[in-house]
């Protein structure tokens, strides 16, 4: 009896191809489900190189995806690891897009979590020109930021506030992504900041998360339409997990706060959880209030926004704020003597300032050639393996709108004495590119654009 003939093997086996996979978004072509979790998947088990993630990140930044494609590729960066569930809506969390002086983090979320709110922090590393959470808190000598997933819970639990890196357990696949697109121009595509952000968020077990998306020319959306495009994307994602998720759109037109370096970052922070902040943060302190004030919201723990305000500023001037921190430092191993005394931070020796050319007024302060110019004296990375320098740093004396003086410190560099003439030749280019006065008066920046 003649026996059937033989199928092709291609007909019945599908085998994945990286190669086509990346020249199908070349392509313009929308991916189907299964292949971005198969692609992800097998990056994250080291079938894959780097290279070819590399290709389809630059292919995804230039092509874009679709609600359909970020969906798919956000679940399967979430379910790429541990996914934690604690059924406790006082467990919110607070993520900032990134900007340059941006340290909300160490602010906020002592605040909230000094409210009631349970914070669980995991945080990423700088990112282009802007700074990370867990670079700028390993300014304080052994702190721990790669505690277990099990030591983070029964933190959160007991105390009420976690801080840690992106771990191999939670949303891996977003770990290694990240890191990437730090070094590949592929930071500002919107699905893939989506899929990043909530991969993580989603996996860690917050009931609620609000959100800072930083607009402007220091920010990854360099305006209000690509900023709301992205907050809708969150918003979206968060609903679709049924997550209460709070957006704000905030400016990065200048650098937030007074500061741009790891230490002397924290430093600004601690002087406000202290009282003693300078009128140049007031910014900062504002945000940070701000933000802290939607995650109590988002907790429940009060009926409304101005209530929540109103809490969040009380726990901030009562040293409340201050003693979660310190608490924070000593569970995970810091040095709490750097919590009282700012002297015990690594500060480069040499300062240097940029200074007013004429008199006027404060016209605009480009924030991103700030945030580059401290990556070039080593306050950031240029390549993943590249180590952070603590020390170095920039003051910024000035704010938008504020009366100068001629030959008054604009910016003050923190720097090594090695570093000399590259200072000198960063300053000379800031003064053409960066910093412009206006004999009229200028109008300060708004802080706050919307929130949703």
């Amino acid at each position: 009896m003649p026996r059937s003939p033989t199928k092709p093997l291609n007909s019945t086996i599908k085998i994945f191809s990286a190669p086509r996979f990346i020249q199908a978004k070349r392509d313009s072509q929308e991916h189907s489900d299964e292949s971005i979790k198969t692609f992800i998947n097998s990056y994250v088990m080291g079938e894959i190189p780097d290279y070819q993630v590399s290709a389809w990140l630059m292919a995804t930044t230039i092509r874009g995806m679709s609600k359909k494609e970020t969906k798919a590729l956000t679940d399967a960066m979430l379910h790429s690891g541990t996914i934690l569930h604690f059924h406790d809506k006082t467990v919110v969390d607070k993520h900032s897009t990134g900007g340059v002086g941006d340290k909300t983090s160490f602010l906020c979320a002592p605040i909230a979590a000094a409210a009631g709110v349970k914070v669980p922090m995991i945080a990423g590393r700088g990112l282009g020109h802007t700074g990370g959470t867990v670079d700028k808190i390993e300014a304080i000598p052994n702190f721990n930021t790669e505690i277990d997933l099990d030591a983070f819970s029964k933190q959160l639990i007991a105390y009420g506030i976690v801080l840690i890196g992106q771990t191999g357990e939670i949303a891996p696949a977003d770990k290694k992504i990240y890191a990437l697109r730090d070094v590949t121009g592929t930071i500002e595509s919107i699905p893939l900041i989506t899929a990043s952000i909530m991969s993580k968020k989603l996996a860690e077990g917050a009931a609620g998360i609000v959100l800072d998306i930083k607009v402007g020319t220091g920010a990854f959306m360099k305006n209000l339409a690509s900023a709301r495009k992205l907050a809708i994307s969150l918003r979206e994602t968060g609903i679709r997990y049924k997550k209460k998720v709070t957006t704000f759109l905030t400016d990065m037109n200048q650098p937030l706060g007074s500061q741009i370096g790891h230490s002397l970052e924290l430093i600004e922070c601690l002087e406000i959880l202290k009282g003693l902040d300078a009128p140049e943060s007031k910014d900062l302190k504002e945000l940070s209030l701000q933000l802290a004030a939607a995650m109590i919201h988002n907790a429940g723990i009060t009926k409304n926004f101005a209530t929540a305000k109103k809490l969040a500023t009380e726990k901030l001037e009562n040293g409340e704020a201050l003693k979660v921190f310190k608490k924070l430092i000593e569970l995970q191993g810091g040095d709490t003597s750097y919590v009282d005394d700012h002297l015990k931070y690594p500060i480069a020796p040499i300062k240097t300032s940029l200074v007013a050319s004429k008199t006027g007024h404060l016209k605009s302060i480009e924030p991103l050639s700030l945030g580059l110019a401290c990556v070039e004296i080593g306050g950031g990375r240029k390549k993943s393996t590249d180590e952070i320098d603590h020390s170095v740093g920039i003051t910024v004396h000035k704010k938008v709108g504020d009366k100068v003086k001629k030959g008054e410190p604009l910016l003050t560099f923190h720097h090594h004495r090695g570093q000399s003439n590259q200072i000198l030749e960063i300053i000379n280019g800031l003064k053409a590119s960066c910093i412009k006065i206006s004999t009229a008066k200028v109008r300060p920046l708004k802080l706050i654009y919307e929130m949703k």
